[in-house]
């Protein structure tokens, strides 16, 4: 690694900063036993963004059993406002994959958002609070094999019927890809829901309807 900085920098101009510590608001410590990343300074600037920093901390992402469609109770609320909390939990997810889920569901209600869709942002706001110190670890001379986990939920989405798949793969004991998103085809069965979730492993996220369409036939 040496050499091959000094031969870069007998072409290019360039300095040496040793050690990368933080890139675009990412936390990056590099330990002996491993490579921690987070985001905690960011996290906390997203909360006072938002009024949030005194806010009570939740232990869990959504309401459990909690639902919402696009034509949500109560007032409408500032488009702009919203967008802009989804955004920035957007980019939390780049070392927080335990709110993927949360993110990618009320991200579906941007083009009009609604008193209840902005208090299922702000409950993630809340546990972002009482999580600030989490990231993930990649540690040393752990498995290095590959290990995907995948898991569906079942015409979970009250307006299309349409159900969530999710997935993440682990490398060295940390996450190094995840997604979480509704499904391209209404599934009939939680057999055909978890078997498009796990086709979703192996196939290209630019996959229409048609293909999918393909793949369950």
């Amino acid at each position: 690694m040496l050499e091959f900085k000094q031969s870069m920098m007998r072409v290019f101009d360039m300095t040496d900063l040793r050690r990368m510590r933080f890139f675009l608001g990412i936390k990056v410590l590099q330990q002996t036993n491993g490579i921690y990343i987070c985001q905690r300074k960011y996290t906390l600037k997203v909360l006072k963004w938002f009024g949030m920093e005194e806010s009570n901390a939740v232990m869990n992402l959504m309401v459990p059993s909690f639902k919402a469609d696009k034509i949500g109770e109560g007032n409408k609320i500032d488009e702009t406002y919203y967008k802009q909390i989804v955004g920035s939990l957007m980019y939390i997810t780049a070392t927080r994959p335990d709110i993927m889920f949360g993110v990618s569901f009320i991200s579906r209600f941007m083009a009009s958002p609604t008193e209840v869709h902005l208090q299922a942002a702000k409950r993630i706001l809340r546990y972002l609070k009482g999580t600030i110190n989490y990231g993930i670890f990649y540690k040393k001379n752990e498995n290095k094999q590959l290990i995907a986990y995948t898991d569906s939920d079942y015409a979970r989405d009250i307006a299309d019927r349409k159900s969530t798949s999710g997935y993440v793969f682990m490398l060295n004991g940390g996450a190094v890809s995840w997604s979480s998103k509704k499904q391209p085809i209404v599934t009939l069965s939680t057999t055909e829901a978890e078997f498009c979730g796990s086709s979703s492993l192996c196939l290209p996220s630019s996959m229409d309807e048609k293909d999918s369409k393909e793949v369950k036939s």
